[in-house]
């Protein structure tokens, strides 16, 4: 077990599936085929440039990332995403949030109460670490622990 300690962005208590992408996670490209359809029941990811998580089901589960990228609807996105209960519970930011992200959970857990959790700056050897389908444990102090 290896625990790695992150600032708390929007904390909480969560054990779960690790869904990691060692790539920038733009998501308009890797939310849109899915999860902006009305009918739409979890988020595939549709982003072909991501072949980390290209084609993998992100809804409900941890994502790890160093950062997100793309346009400034990002944060839209993000919100609309998980208004809908498609997002990701958990966002494990190996490097500093970036303002899509921010602005997207900011939108979702203080004007819309949805309750993410979010935690960055886990560092470089969190994303070298953490693989796909990995239970993880998040504490609300923003440790992430990861089992050996």
């Amino acid at each position: 077990m290896k625990e790695f300690k992150g600032r708390v962005i929007f904390g909480g208590r969560f054990k779960g599936e690790a869904v990691v992408s060692r790539y920038g996670v733009n998501t308009l490209a890797s939310f849109q085929n899915s999860a902006l359809l009305p009918t739409a029941k979890k988020i595939i990811v549709g982003d072909q440039n991501n072949p980390d998580l290209y084609k993998k089901n992100i809804t409900g589960k941890i994502l790890c990332l160093p950062e997100t990228i793309g346009s400034t609807t990002g944060g839209m996105v993000i919100q609309t995403v998980a208004v809908r209960d498609l997002a990701p519970k958990v966002w494990l930011f190996s490097k500093e949030i970036d303002p899509l992200a921010a602005s997207g959970l900011i939108l979702s857990n203080v004007w819309n109460k949805v309750g993410l959790i979010a935690i960055d700056s886990l560092g470089d050897e969190f994303l070298e670490t953490v693989k796909d389908g990995m239970e993880l444990e998040i504490r609300e102090d923003g440790t992430v622990v990861v089992p050996a």
